[in-house]
């Protein structure tokens, strides 16, 4: 057969097969190509549940034959043809799901881990059986005028590229609000890499697919600086970040050159045309006058002093009492920074009972909330389940209403802020059911928490979990049908958002609204977990702003947050309400991956806070970690709470620690000896051990509740307490707490009208502050 039609046609039929073998021996359909999570065939609902098979798959087979047929004779070209495919077959499918045109771009990096093993092996078939090869060289004609065309293009259709964690301030991003002079280094980086990968793959690679092909390895190149430059910004800390940050920068590289790189290809054959008619410097002049445009839209912003007006606007608008997100920091209106740090209370969700004679929560009683201020708690995060709010579709249980309601009060008349959690875990609390089949490396479940049955969509996708219990097919299905609003599933849920929130508008002890909890990645990350998770965000807040109700927002990234210790997260603009939070749980060293699979830490604990704050810091917004802990025996959860308290402190950070009280029926703890919980329950008798004072120790320590304008430098521990701060006009919302029974003896700068108050458990010391201040034990 003629090698030109053996080789594309081996290449096919390779990757044919390697798609079929990855959809059956991946049970979750998360890790192949192609994936198949048992569930049925839903032809009824546009073209997001088929378009991995109409739309990936096409193209995947047609960019493999075209690769193959011209970049064919030597391996290393063909490896980033195929590369090629896969990430463009990407791009096809999510354009298809969702019509947005840089959302694609950048999810063609998402398959990077896929793209790279099945090129080299489809590539390696190909090679060896697709016959003898003809590896002519050519000259690699125009190098630099394409090469500068692709770097000058750059600013202008970043897109998404460039906006994840990994991007310390130090690394060039070419990408306008990351300013002038990191534009102009990242597009010398990509001129660079791809006058040099052009000078290469032209002279063996003809035509437009040169070009594009070069395009890709130079994005592979300059991922690999930013990486470099990543690394030494944020410095080893003996986790295993820096090979994540290299992941990310690469994948975002090569997705660039994937969407992009044909410019390059079009630009050097413009070129070489142009060049044979003697007419060379055409084509630099055009490079330099877009180069131009670039650097004039990366110093121009006319939108930002509209955009500040409007927060100042929102934030003015919002009745004084209530809590709101103040630029970075949470504030009471009066001028105060207001520090949230609590626990969790799970007394009332809706669990599901592995043993019928187990109670799954401990019942919720006002001795919690005295319990809770007397270790110094100013916040509650109060977890709901939607399935015991709305048990029937559109009509709230109004005695789970009251009981929210009464805890609400409770809270309030014990001095503690509540945020109302909409807890999910694994969506629903439904288990495998009897006589289902649980594909090879998949197991039965338990159920968990969350959506109620009449928002539970699966398709009959099996309930079985794949390394826990967040990696489920009917999970992910169910989570995939609420992104994608099926039978109007998220709109309920907006809805009934609105109509929680119309409950409590009025009331300010509700410190504000996180509106899921660890949200799932469905199917089809990014998809999911940046463009359909941040419009529902946007949703829901507009219902609760329709209803009048003012108070904060808590936005969470999706459970990949939780599992790698990083994530992406709605696209900063996905909302224009200025009143909300960015709340990422912080569990590193904790329930993240690395720790079930006795690995370095992917993300350390010092790590995930830089970059937590780092993306508060991009959205402009609070940073508050809803649920942190879990770690391990006792030993260990004492050394790596002090570790994390330190932490919390240096950052002047507020959080709620996971969890108050834990029934030996709770699904997430197991049925074992002893409850694990600052209350534990012995198990055996089902009554209540000893508080865990060794932990509560720590938890408790001394903080400002509330101080006049911000804290910058604040930090507790055994041998004392000090603060620093600062404050425009003269405030009197100063209030430190204290725990133990001994008055503090303090030193002031700054500090009039101090005042200490012994109260149950503490003391609070209390004044008015002007300028400069601070705040010591003596």
């Amino acid at each position: 057969m003629n090698p030109a039609i053996r080789r594309p046609l081996v290449a096919l039929c390779a990757m044919l097969v390697l798609v079929i073998v990855q959809a059956i021996l991946d049970p979750t359909g998360l890790l192949a190509l192609v994936g198949w999570s048992g569930a049925l065939p839903a032809f009824d609902r546009g073209l997001w549940p088929v378009a991995p098979y109409v739309v990936f798959v096409p193209v995947l087979l047609g960019i493999t034959w075209w690769t193959a047929a011209r970049a064919g004779d030597r391996y290393w070209t063909l490896v980033p043809g195929l590369v090629l495919a896969v990430l463009l077959a990407q791009a096809a499918t999510v354009l298809a799901m969702t019509g947005d045109l840089a959302l694609s771009a950048w999810a063609a990096g998402y398959v990077t881990a896929k793209a790279i093993p099945a090129a080299l092996i489809v590539a390696g078939f190909a090679r060896r059986l697709g016959g003898p090869t003809d590896r002519q060289r050519r000259d690699p004609g125009s190098v630099w005028a394409p090469a500068l065309l692709l770097a000058a293009v750059a600013p202008l259709l970043a897109g998404l590229w460039g906006t994840a964690p990994v991007y310390a301030a130090a690394v060039p991003v070419a990408r306008p609000d990351r300013g002038l002079l990191s534009t102009l280094v990242a597009m010398a980086l990509i001129a660079v890499a791809t006058a040099l990968s052009l000078r290469w793959m032209r002279s063996r690679v003809p035509g437009v697919l040169g070009g594009w092909l070069a395009a890709i390895v130079a994005g592979a190149m300059v991922g690999v600086v930013q990486a470099l430059v990543a690394t030494i910004a944020d410095g080893l800390q003996g986790d295993l970040w820096p090979l994540m940050s290299a992941y990310v920068t690469v994948a975002d590289g090569l997705s660039f050159g994937v969407c992009v790189g044909w410019i390059a290809g079009v630009g050097a054959l413009v070129a070489d045309r142009l060049r044979e008619g003697r007419a060379a410097r055409v084509p630099f002049y055009a490079a330099a006058g877009v180069a131009v445009v670039a650097l004039l839209v990366s110093v121009v912003a006319p939108y930002a002093g509209e955009a500040a007006a409007e927060e100042q606007a929102a934030a003015a608008s919002i009745p004084s009492g209530f809590l709101r997100a103040n630029g970075g920091i949470i504030s009471d209106g009066d001028g105060n920074q207001v520090l949230l740090r609590g626990v969790n209370v799970n007394q009332l969700v809706d669990f599901y009972a592995p043993r019928a004679d187990v109670p799954t929560t401990w019942p919720l009683t006002e001795d919690d909330f005295t319990g809770m201020a007397a270790e110094g708690f100013d916040v509650v995060r109060l977890g709901l389940s939607w399935s015991a709010l709305e048990p029937s579709r559109g009509t709230l249980d109004q005695d789970y209403l009251d009981r929210i309601t009464q805890a609400v009060g409770w809270a309030k008349a014990h001095g503690l802020y509540v945020v109302l959690d909409m807890h999910q875990d694994s969506w629903f609390n439904g288990a495998t059911p009897d006589g289902t089949f649980c594909r090879p490396g998949t197991d039965s479940m338990w159920g968990y928490d969350g959506a109620p049955a009449w928002a539970t969509i699966t398709d009959g996708a099996p309930r079985c979990q794949f390394q826990g219990r967040d990696i489920s097919p009917a999970g992910d299905r169910a989570f995939q049908n609420f992104y994608f609003d099926t039978d109007g599933v998220q709109t309920a849920l907006v809805e009934t958002w609105g109509r929680l929130a119309e409950l409590f508008r009025d009331d300010p002890t509700v410190a504000g609204y996180d509106l899921l909890n660890e949200p799932g990645f469905g199917e089809t990350a990014p998809v999911t977990t940046s463009l359909l998770l941040g419009r529902f965000y946007d949703r829901a807040i507009g219902a609760i702003r329709a209803t009048g109700a003012p108070q904060i927002v808590f936005v969470e990234p999706s459970i990949l947050w939780s599992g790698l210790g990083f994530d992406s997260g709605p696209q900063p603009g996905f909302t224009h309400d200025a009143n909300w939070a960015f709340s990422p749980h912080l569990y590193a060293e904790s329930i993240t991956m690395d720790r079930s699979l006795g690995i370095a830490p992917i993300v350390s604990m010092e790590r995930q806070f830089a970059l937590a704050q780092r993306v508060a810091d991009a959205y402009g917004v609070p940073l508050w970690s809803g649920e942190y802990g879990y770690w391990g025996d006792a030993a260990d959860r004492v050394a790596r709470l002090d570790r994390y308290a330190t932490l919390e402190d240096q950052y002047v950070l507020g959080s709620a620690y996971w969890v108050w009280k834990q029934a030996c029926g709770d699904p997430q703890g197991g049925i074992g000896d002893v409850g694990d919980a600052l209350v534990p329950q012995d198990c055996a008798s089902g009554e209540g051990l000893p508080k865990r004072d060794d932990l509560l120790k720590i938890l408790g320590r001394a903080y400002p509740q509330s101080a006049p304008g911000a804290v910058y430098d604040l930090s507790a521990s055994d041998t004392g307490f000090s603060m620093k701060g600062t404050v425009g006009e003269k405030g009197c919302g100063l209030r430190v707490w204290f725990p133990g029974p001994a008055e503090p003896s303090l030193e002031v700068t700054g500090i009039t009208d101090l005042k200490t108050t012994l109260v149950t458990g503490g003391w609070f010391a209390t004044g008015c502050a002007e300028g400069d201040y601070s705040l010591a034990t003596k």
